[in-house]
Formats: structure tokens, sequence, C-alpha cells
């Protein structure tokens, strides 16, 4: 056998002992399935039978909706922080990955020296090219090249979570927004309605059918009206500037569609298993990712106290003229072993370091599996009783209904007081506005609800963003053991 194919054999099983001897000392590698600390429930306590959109907005039907979450993505600058961010994660990862190539440098120099005594001078002119490359014997450069890449790819599904979290803001303000359109239209209708009883009430003083404290009563009630509506025009402007911010915009800047209407919520979205938010979800596999990416930075740590290997050529040409620069070269060849002996520990307590941040990071995966659950089923069963609770408003509100017309008969032949009208009105009035929030707060449990099974917009996914996960190539060297 050739001496050269002895040296390389006797290098391989050099290196897979160490391999061995590092797997025995109880480092698990990474598994390519994502994993939890706990098991997960085999189903939701509620589905429907509609599939989601991916854009979940679209099935609300509601096209100014569909309009400002364009623009919000396009222009809100929370959300281009975020992109940004992205573009810094992928140029880390590319720099890291030039640490698997050769480096080379082209170097000049050039010098004059004289001899003042015999006045004479000489020049000297260096021109040259360096390289220097580290072997990756136990794979250290990879796995921070891999780490950096898993954080990369990490940082795509952190945007995509931002821009459902952004939607699902923009959601709610737009729809905060028309039910405070609408509780203006029914005060000012209420506050009609309660000058129309002022002037009957007015009339009947006048006849010495009612006393005076009836009509201030009356009048008490109207201005409270009047009251209320202030209040809520202010409400509305607050509101046209959360939802301008939101959109990137200057508060006044902006002219924002006039809303007419709730929307009527379409069926319950199928909820899927459970299982699928682990795939579907950006910010589970975000964190699934950084869990990798940590577990590679273990790995590298590990690979950080075992020997180096590096080599490096140098090529120059000298002369002392331009002219004779290519007629006289030097070349040189070298190679550097660097092993650590004493370093005091550090080396040893990075990997203990490293080891505790890639468990931080699997408890936190299994935080935000849980949490991502719970999502879902508050948002289920927040839905369920709202419904609830809509219906048994409606039944009241139309016996109160029923109330103020026998009540209001009963006052005009002289068989009632005002405060029987006046208790009517307030009960009647005060469930119109809480049937209205009400309505509200089932869209925004809808809202919820999209939002805790949205995966990554579709159409923001771009080619150029990296979707492979370096373990699928392998599992590193020194895993935390955490699985």
């Amino acid at each position: 056998m050739p001496k050269n194919s002895t040296k390389i054999s006797f290098l391989r099983l050099f290196r897979n002992g160490i391999l061995c001897s590092l797997l025995f000392c109880g480092c698990v590698p990474v598994s390519r399935d994502p994993l939890t600390p706990f098991s997960l429930p085999a189903q939701f306590s509620e589905t429907g039978e509609n599939r989601m959109a991916a854009r979940w907005w679209d099935d609300l039907n509601d096209p100014p909706l569909a309009k400002l979450i364009n623009s919000a993505i396009t222009d809100n600058f929370t959300l281009l922080i975020a992109r940004n961010r992205l573009l810094e994660a992928q140029s880390i990862a590319r720099q890291t990955g030039a640490s698997l190539l050769p480096s080379l440098d082209i170097k000049g120099s050039g010098s004059t020296s004289r001899n003042h005594t015999q006045e004479t001078s000489s020049n000297s002119l260096i021109l040259g090219l360096a390289t220097s490359y580290e072997l990756d014997l136990w794979g250290r450069v990879r796995s921070l090249r891999d780490a950096a890449e898993l954080n990369a790819i990490a940082s795509k599904e952190d945007y995509h979570t931002a821009v459902i979290s952004l939607t699902a803001e923009v959601a709610k303000s737009w729809y905060q927004l028309v039910e405070t359109h609408l509780q203006l239209d029914l005060l000012r209708n209420q506050r009609n309605t309660n000058t129309k009883v002022l002037d009957l009430i007015s009339a009947h003083f006048r006849a010495g059918q009612a006393g005076i404290a009836d009509v201030l009563q009356q009048r008490q009630l109207v201005e409270a009206t009047t009251g209320d509506i202030a209040a809520l025009q202010a409400d509305k402007r607050v509101l046209e500037h959360q939802l301008t911010i939101l959109l990137g915009k200057t508060p006044g800047t902006l002219s924002l569609p006039i809303p007419h209407k709730l929307p009527i919520l379409p069926s319950l979205p199928e909820t899927g298993l459970p299982v699928n938010l682990l795939n579907t979800r950006p910010d589970i596999r975000s964190s699934y990712l950084r869990l990798q990416a940590a577990d590679y930075r273990v790995a590298a740590a590990v690979a950080d106290r075992l020997p180096r290997l590096s080599i490096s050529a140098d090529i120059s040409t000298t002369g002392e003229r331009a002219g004779d620069l290519f007629n006289n070269w030097i070349s040189s060849l070298g190679a550097n072993l660097f092993s650590p002996l004493i370093d005091g520990g550090r080396r040893k307590a990075e990997v203990d370091r490293t080891r505790a941040v890639a468990k931080q990071e699997f408890y936190h995966y299994g935080q935000t599996v849980i949490e991502a659950i719970g999502e879902v089923e508050n948002s289920l069963i927040q839905e369920k009783e709202q419904r609830k609770i809509i219906t048994s408003l409606e039944i009241r509100l139309q016996l109160a209904a029923d109330s103020i017309d026998y009540i209001a008969h009963r006052y005009r032949q002289g068989a009632d007081d005002y405060q029987r009208v006046l208790l009517a009105l307030l009960s009647h009035q005060g469930l119109q506005r809480t049937l209205l929030y009400n309505r509200l707060e089932l869209i925004n449990y809808r809202i919820s609800l999209y939002r805790a099974l949205s995966g990554s917009v579709p159409y923001l996914t771009t080619n150029k963003t990296q979707t492979e996960t370096p373990a699928a190539h392998g599992a590193p060297v020194g895993s935390t053991g955490t699985q």
C-alpha cells in the first residue's frame, strides 16, 4: 500500500474514533421530525367543514379590509424592520459559509533604501498571492454554517409570523372602527327617539298630565346620549389614527373608506389536527429551527476542543523595477496544527453554555406549541359561547321592544307613569348597544382563530430565501441530548 494511503487511512480511523467517543458520551443527533416534550391531543374540541383560505381575510369577503391589509403589508414599518432582519440573517449565513472555502489575497509592497555614506540607493518591489484554508476535520465550521443557515430560515418564519400578527391587528382595528361608526348611527337614532319622547312628555306636562320631574329626567337622557356621541367621535378619530399608523402612514394624511356594516361570518373553518400546527404555524417552525441551530452550535463547541489543521500557500515575485517583477519567483507551502492544551476550562464551559442554550430552545419550542394549541382552543370556545350570548341578547332585545310598545301605549292612556317608560327606554337602548358590541367580539374571536390556524402568507414567499434545512443533509455531532 502506498505511504500516502496509509496516512489517509489512519486519519480516517482517528477521526471516526473521535466521533464515536463523542457520540457515546451522551450526544444524541437532532431528529429531523419535530418533537415535543409532551403528548399532543388527538384533535381539537371543535372543527368546521370549510377549508380556510391561505390568505385568511379572503374568507370574510370584505374588499375594503383586503385593500387595507395589502397596504399594511407593503408599508408597515414594523414589518419592514422584520424584512431587513431576514436579509441580515441571510447575509450572516453567507458570511459564515464562506469560511468553508479557501481565502485568496493579493499583496503588494514597495520600498526604497538609500546609503548616504556611499551615496547609493536601492528599490524593492513585491507582488504576490497568499491563500489559506482550514481543513474542517471535525465539522466545526460546517456546524457554524448550518446554524447560521437555520437561523436565516427561522428569521423568514419570524417575518411570516409578523405578517400574520399585522393582518390580524389591521382587521381588528378596522372592525372596531366599523363598530364605532355603527354605534354612532345607533346613538343618533336613539337621540332622535329620546327627543320625540321628550316632546311627548312636554305636551303632557303642558296639559297637566305629567310633572316637571318627568320632563327634566327625559332631558337628562337626551343630553347623556349627546355626551356619548361626543365620546364616540373621539374614539373614532383615535381608531382612524391607529389604523393609519398600522398602514405606515402619518395620522391625518390618509382617507380611509367609510364603513357600512359588520361582515356576516362564514361557517367555522376546518381546524385540522393539533399536530398539523407543527408544520403550518411559522412561529412553531421558527422555534424548532432555532432549536436545531442551537444543537449545531453545541457540535461546533465540542469540535472547538479538538485539534485544527490549516494549510497556507504563498507565491510572490520581487524586483527592483516593475519590469523585473515576473523574473524572480518565490513560493512557500505550509501546514499548521493547532491543538488546545490548557485554557482554564474556557472551551469546556462554552460546551456547557451552548448545551444550556439548546435546552432553553427546546423548552421554548414546547411552550410555543402548547400556547398555539391553547390559542386555537380559546378561540373555538369563545366563539361558541359568544354565539349563545348574542342569541340571548337578541331575545332580550325583542322582549324589550315589545315592552316599550306596551308601556308607551299605557302611558299615553295615563295607566302607567313615566318611570316605567324611562326604564324601558334605557333597557332597550342599552341592549341595542350591547348587542352591537358583542357582534364585534364574535368577529374578533373568529379573527383570533384565523390567526391561530394561519401559515405563511403565500405571495410573500420568495425564491431567494432558502427553504431547505441543513439538518436534511445529516445530523450534527455533539447534540444536546434534549430529545
